[in-house]
C-alpha cells in the first residue's frame, strides 16, 4: 500500500487530507516542524520543515505520494528552495503529487509543473472555515460587521478540499491538471449570515461595512497592507473561479460537495 506523506498536515486543510487517507486504511506521514507540539490519529507524525529541504530526508523514506503546500510558516517557499524541494522528491523515488494553491503561481508549483512527477493541483476557493472569522461578534453580539456584500462566492468545506487531495494521492487519475475544488452553490456575505442564524437558532444582523471601513477592520486585525490589498482585490473584484460552481468534489470523491448549511451545523456550538 502506498505510503502518503502530507505536509501542512496541522492546518485547515492537511488535517483533513491526513483523516480521509487514514479512514481508508492508507499509511499516513504527517510533517510537523517540532515532534511532540501536534498529533493527528492515524498518521505517523515525523520531523521536518519545507523550508530546510535536507531535513525531509527521514520523512520521504519509502514515500510514493505526497501532499505539498507553498509556504514554510508564514513565508513562501523560494525558488530555489521549491527547486530542492522537488529535487529531493525525485530522488527519493516520490511518483505522484498534490500541491494546495495558496492563489495565483508560486514558485513550488513552477518547480513540480517542471518536474516528470505526477502532478495535480488542488485550487480551492474560499474556505468555509473563514466564517470563523465572525464566532466573537455573533456570539457577543449577534452582529456581523463585513465589507462588499455584493460579492458571491462558491465557497467551499475544508473537509471536502482534503477529500479531493486524498483522493488523488490515493488513486492518481489527474496528474498535469489544476482541479478548482468549490462548493455546491453560489452564496452572498447576506445569504451565509443568515444561514448562520438559522444553524444556531438565533437571529443575526449583517452591518454593511464600506470599503474604507473593510480596510480599518482588517488592518485593526493586524493584516499587512498588501495583503489588504489582496482582500479588496479578491472581494472587490472576484475572479470568476471564485463564483463558478466546479463539480470537481462529486466527480472525486463520489459524493457530493457539503453545502454552507451543513458546515454552519457542524460548527453552531462555536457561535452560541
Amino acid at each position: 500500500m502506498t505510503t502518503t506523506l502530507v505536509t501542512g498536515a496541522t492546518g485547515n486543510v492537511g488535517r483533513h487530507t491526513v483523516a480521509a487517507l487514514a479512514r481508508h486504511g492508507h499509511v499516513v506521514r504527517a510533517l510537523t516542524r517540532k515532534l511532540g507540539k501536534a498529533d493527528l490519529p492515524g498518521a505517523e507524525m515525523v520531523e521536518g520543515d519545507l523550508a530546510n529541504p535536507a531535513s525531509l530526508a527521514a520523512a520521504l523514506d519509502g514515500v510514493e505520494a505526497v501532499q505539498l503546500i507553498t509556504f514554510a510558516g508564514e513565508e513562501p517557499l523560494s525558488e530555489p528552495t521549491s527547486a530542492a524541494i522537488v529535487a529531493r522528491l525525485r530522488t527519493a523515488g516520490v511518483r505522484r503529487v498534490t500541491v494546495l494553491s495558496g492563489g495565483g503561481v508560486s514558485p513550488l508549483q513552477t518547480a513540480v509543473r517542471g518536474s516528470d512527477l505526477e502532478w495535480t493541483v488542488l485550487a480551492p476557493v474560499e474556505f468555509m472555515s473563514g466564517a470563523l472569522d465572525w464566532v466573537d461578534s455573533i456570539r457577543d453580539e449577534g452582529v456581523v460587521r463585513v465589507g462588499f456584500v455584493e460579492r458571491r462566492s462558491a465557497m467551499v468545506h475544508d473537509a471536502d478540499i482534503g477529500a479531493v487531495g486524498a483522493a488523488v494521492l490515493a488513486c492518481g487519475g489527474y496528474g498535469g491538471r489544476e482541479l478548482a475544488i468549490t462548493g455546491p452553490e453560489v452564496l452572498t456575505p447576506p445569504d451565509m449570515v443568515r444561514i448562520v442564524g438559522e444553524a444556531i437558532g438565533r437571529d443575526v444582523r449583517l452591518v454593511p461595512l464600506t470599503e474604507e471601513q473593510a480596510r480599518d477592520q482588517w488592518r485593526a486585525e493586524g493584516f499587512p497592507d498588501e495583503v489588504i490589498e489582496f482582500f479588496v482585490w479578491a472581494h472587490g473584484n472576484t475572479p470568476e473561479i471564485g463564483y463558478t460552481v466546479a463539480p470537481t468534489v462529486e466527480a472525486v470523491t463520489g459524493r457530493p460537495a457539503r453545502t454552507f448549511a451543513e458546515w454552519a451545523r457542524e460548527n453552531a456550538d462555536r457561535f452560541r
